[in-house]
């Protein structure tokens, strides 16, 4: 088998509302071979994993895909169930799949969804092999396939502590998404109600509350001269001041790095002078500078405050074994890391004891060797400190804490200036106020971690995620800005860049991305084709946008999905012949099934703005959540007179005049006249991307003045909307520069070019390679058939040789020249192939004359206006002469 593509949808896509791994397999020889010819495959995928009786599969019941093994299914479905299951296997619950034929004998697309992107994709890498393995018979390492796997989990899985935040905001319905691929930095919301996290930090943890937790000399004094009970204790440079502090304040002592953490350098119970040298040397490894200080008695505790509130505590131990009288020590240890809660890092409740050189030092502490056999009973600690991350354990005391000792950790965090903070308490007990016994803080820490409180070896765990979320985010706040998608095959920049400008012009910052560029607040920040998941990311992440209006094209959806999980509006423009083809994408339905993504995508509560003039756009209602407003160039239309009759809203042309309607209500907006992009009326095509426009405005709150405003002073320029339906003079040449690059949008302009007056009309025009041939031969006769010269040039090949495309587009248009003269077009269109596009807009200039009129149709929009520009450039007023 041979995997074509693999890769990651990151949002709602064509074969799934949610994130979803996609593959593209050629299963070759065994399409010929069905599972049921395969001896004993349903023994042999159980016994390597059993769990696949699990999986109901289309029967739905346990079981379920086992039976349809056993009669028979072909290798890539069972290479979606297998890639399901090594997900599970690692910790990753999932369930969703389906796998699909395609026009092409043996390729497959397998989808299935995956929790942690890079764990799916290396799932269905191991799937792939392990189903060629299955059936050619050869051995399959089951254990060697799950430890690779994760590996991979581990190096990329979000830590306990940030999985627990974005567990408690997922729970809320806030957005998220990681800042840095293999970090602990994540945003939760978009735009200007975001908050960013960086494991247990906050964007609202203090810079200086920070710095004292991870200075210990500066927290002592700090707490010390707030009446908080403190170890006694010097801050030494040297070996010999760390001697004379020992003489001063008396055995037994602890030495620590001054700046440090996770006990890394901290020794304690240190009674003679010997050992106290091998501990300060242990410590200025980590730091030049040592805490020496008093050893207080009593039981390690941890305090967790989050915005001001004592919400977690545990006792904690460090590292340790208890002896049975028989084992060894060394075998006492290996036999502790066996316990399966024990893991790597973080990957389970409790993590593996690594022997080290603190270990040793302890161990010889105790008279004790790796060899000594340890009496029954006795326990042996292997670790100075009580981090979990050392193979400590916890046990939850929270609510055993005294009021007192819960105002004490309160204050703490006050007077240090923490969101978060974690308290590091000596006490005998924490059910007793601290003045009743011998307790100390040692340390505080900003950012600490939550393992112990989340999930202690004994006792209740509690959700302290919860608690990050709910001081981050108010009640009722999501953390969410309004997005509004749009799509279909047409007028889709038009109509971002049109609603992007009505809201604007509403007092809105507006986070904008289509074909062209990224806008943030009407400042242009990337140039380009951003009409994907890609620029989503890019608007959701800016901290001043309130909302966010995105082109979806369709190569997007099928590449990669939206890149958010759903939308406030979505708008579906037109479904037309473009694209057909591409990513099993071959007829209209599919198309429309396609672009439809962005409806379903439409959140509860939410808006889907339909064209009740495209019968297939019309049918996206059944994907709609919310409500639905209509938009149609046709006031009778049976359609929007029914939904208006049901109070729906619907907005549409009377009499010349934008209008709302509902129910027994109609509203006028702003006459068509009055519209600069619809060209007094005559651009047909741009009245529907108002209407379109209009409608998601009123979905998110504008009001008809509104409205009217921002469809009034949004004009058909270079400066406003670039490379759409521009009118400008050009050495006395009225040039219209666009971009209709299929048929239906080409018949659309024809209107408005027929409109405008000229002698003759003289076209540059091309197309991106990757259309079918028909698609080609049916541009080109379009572009013969609206002018009296085209000039065809090649852009991007996209696959195809060099001028193919272009002898395609000539072609259509030779075919059109040479019909009959009674037919529009026929028997009187030149056509002339120029391959370079700007040699081809010279020619055309060579050509023209002032009474002529240039349409220009080209891809590289910010280049030609550089050249027009230079040609005692103008801006031209809609139906002026030039």
């Amino acid at each position: 088998m041979k995997i074509l593509e693999h890769r990651a949808l990151r949002g709602p896509n064509y074969y799934s509302r949610y994130v979803a791994i996609f593959m593209r397999l050629d299963i070759g020889e065994l399409e010929q071979r069905p599972s049921d010819t395969v001896p004993g495959i349903v023994a042999r995928i159980t016994e390597h994993l059993p769990t696949l009786e699990e999986h109901r599969c289309s029967i739905g019941r346990p079981g379920g895909f086992l039976e349809r093994l056993a009669r028979g299914t072909w290798a890539g479905h069972i290479v979606e169930h297998v890639a399901i299951e090594l997900q599970n296997l690692i910790g990753f619950s999932v369930g969703y799949g389906k796998t699909l034929d395609t026009s092409e004998t043996g390729i497959y697309n397998v989808v299935y969804r995956y929790r942690d992107e890079a764990c799916g994709l290396a799932a269905g890498v191991e799937a792939v092999d392990i189903v060629e393995r299955l059936f050619d018979g050869r051995p399959i390492d089951m254990p060697l396939i799950i430890a690779r796997l994760k590996a991979v989990r581990d190096a990329h899985m979000l830590g306990p502590s940030t999985a627990s935040i974005v567990a408690a905001a997922d729970q809320r319905g806030i957005p998220w998404m990681r800042l840095s691929e293999d970090s602990s930095f994540v945003q939760l919301g978009h735009g200007h109600r975001q908050q960013r996290i960086q494991a247990t930090v906050t964007g609202r943890t203090n810079l200086i509350g920070y710095g004292i937790a991870d200075d210990k000399n500066w927290t002592k004094q700090l707490l010390g001269d707030a009446g908080i009970p403190v170890p006694r204790g010097r801050v030494c440079d040297s070996l010999e001041a760390a001697l004379e502090a020992a003489r001063t304040l008396g055995y037994p002592l602890v030495v620590k790095p001054l700046v440090g953490n996770h006990g890394r350098g901290v020794s304690t119970g240190i009674h003679d002078d010997q050992i106290l040298r091998e501990a300060f040397e242990a410590a200025t490894r980590r730091h030049s500078s040592v805490i020496v200080e008093q050893h207080i008695r009593g039981d390690d505790h941890r305090l967790l405050v989050i915005d001001g509130r004592l919400v977690a505590a545990a006792r904690r131990r460090p590292a340790h074994v208890v002896g049975d009288g028989v084992a060894t020590l060394q075998a006492l240890v290996e036999a502790e890391n066996r316990d399966p809660r024990r893991g790597l890092g973080h990957e389970n409740l409790l993590t593996r004891i690594q022997l080290d050189e603190q270990s040793q030092r302890l161990i010889e502490q105790q008279n004790l060797t790796l060899q000594s056999v340890i009496a029954a009973g006795e326990i042996v600690y292997l670790k100075p400190t009580a981090n979990l991350s050392t193979g400590g354990t916890a046990t939850d005391v929270t609510d055993e804490v005294h009021p007192e000792v819960r105002y004490m950790a309160e204050r703490i965090a006050r007077l240090v200036g923490l969101d978060i903070i974690g308290i590091d308490l000596l006490a005998e007990t924490l059910s007793r106020p601290l003045e009743e016994q011998a307790a100390a803080v040692v340390e505080v820490n900003a950012g600490p971690g939550f393992r112990m409180h989340l999930s202690p070896t004994h006792g209740e765990g509690r959700e302290v995620g919860r608690h990050v979320v709910d001081m981050l985010f108010g009640e009722g706040d999501d953390g969410r800005i309004p997005i509004v998608a749009i799509t279909g095959t047409n007028g889709k920049t038009t109509t971002v860049r049109l609603l992007a400008h009505l809201l604007r012009q509403a007092g809105r910052k507006v986070g904008m991305a289509c074909t062209g560029s990224i806008e943030i607040d009407n400042h242009v920040i990337m140039r380009g084709d951003y009409s994907g998941p890609q620029a989503a990311a890019i608007v959701l992440r800016e901290p001043t946008a309130e909302c966010a209006v995105l082109e979806v094209a369709r190569g997007g959806i099928m590449r990669r999905g939206l890149g958010f999980d759903a939308c406030d509006v979505g708008v579906l423009l037109n479904i037309a012949s473009d694209h057909l083809g591409e990513s099993d994408i071959h007829t209209l339905d599919d198309l429309a099934r396609c672009k439809t993504v962005v409806i379903d995508a439409v959140r509860d509560g939410g808006t889907a703005v339909l064209n009740a003039d495209d019968s297939r756009v019309l049918a996206a209602r059944e994907w709609a959540r919310g409500e639905t407003i209509l938009f149609s160039l046709d006031p009778d239309s049976p359609s929007v007179r029914r939904h208006v009759r049901e109070h729906g809203v619907a907005f549409t042309v009377v009499n010349g005049c934008i209008v709302m309607r509902q129910g027994q209500v109609q509203a006028e907006i702003v006459p068509v006249f009055d519209v600069p992009i619809a060209f007094e009326g005559h651009a047909r095509f741009n009245v529907a991307n108002a209407l379109a426009a209009s409608a998601a405005a009123h979905a998110l709150g504008l009001g008809i003045a509104d409205i009217q405003r921002g469809l009034q002073t949004f004009h058909p320029t270079h400066g406003q909307n670039p490379g759409r339906t521009n009118l400008l003079v050009a050495d006395g040449v009225q040039v219209l520069v666009d971009y209709g690059h299929n048929v239906a949008a080409l018949i659309a302009l024809d209107e408005l070019v027929n409109c405008l007056p000229a002698r003759r009309r003289i076209a540059v025009a091309s197309a991106p390679g990757n259309r079918r041939d028909e698609d080609l031969m049916a541009l080109g006769a379009q572009l013969a058939r609206m002018h009296d010269t085209v000039y065809i040039y090649e852009t991007d090949p996209r696959g195809r040789a060099v001028g193919e495309t272009a002898a395609l587009l000539c072609r259509g248009a030779e075919a059109l020249a040479a019909g009959e003269p009674g037919e529009r077009g026929g028997g009187r269109c030149r056509v002339a192939l120029i391959m370079d596009e700007h040699q081809a807009i010279d020619a055309a200039f060579a050509e023209a004359g002032q009474d002529d009129l240039l349409v220009l149709l080209v891809d590289d929009i910010e280049s030609v206006i550089e050249r027009l520009k230079g040609r005692r450039f103008t801006t031209a007023t809609p139906g002026e002469e030039p």
